[in-house]
């Protein structure tokens, strides 16, 4: 296998699962998909709360994630959120990310800063309108 195919198959389906992930993070929240947030834990969040926000933005910043759109400012944000996640909710439960639980936020917040330095690779829709653009 070519060396630069691997690098491109890899790097997209990085992008595809993180923002699939992020993506089924968001919809729980918002749309309670698989059974939403158990009431226990606050249930359906209101509208403009820090979790609703959270939602919306790992909701629709997954899906730009998924197909490459945006990807870099998205990305930024999106790694802004987990750092915020991670000190606000993980972090005064244990130094460790492994003691807090905190290994999903710590790795997403730098997958995520990983493609708002790289971008989204050549399989997105970013660098579909890059093409274009070269074109005219």
């Amino acid at each position: 296998m070519n060396m630069d195919l691997a690098k491109q198959l890899t790097l997209f389906s990085l992008r595809v699962v993180a923002g699939l992930l992020f993506l089924q993070a968001g919809g729980m929240k918002l749309f309670d998909w698989f059974g939403g947030i158990p009431i226990e834990h606050g249930g359906h969040p209101a509208i403009l709360s820090q979790v609703w926000i959270g939602g919306v933005l790992e909701f629709y910043g997954g899906a730009a994630i998924l197909v490459g759109l945006f990807a870099r400012p998205v990305a930024f944000i999106l790694s802004g959120e987990m750092a915020v996640a991670y000190f606000q909710f993980h972090q005064p439960n244990g130094f460790w990310p492994i003691q807090n639980h905190g290994e999903p936020a710590v790795l997403l917040c730098f997958i995520f800063l990983f493609f708002a330095a790289h971008g989204a690779g050549n399989w997105s829709i970013d660098n579909f309108i890059r093409r274009k653009k070269r074109e005219r």
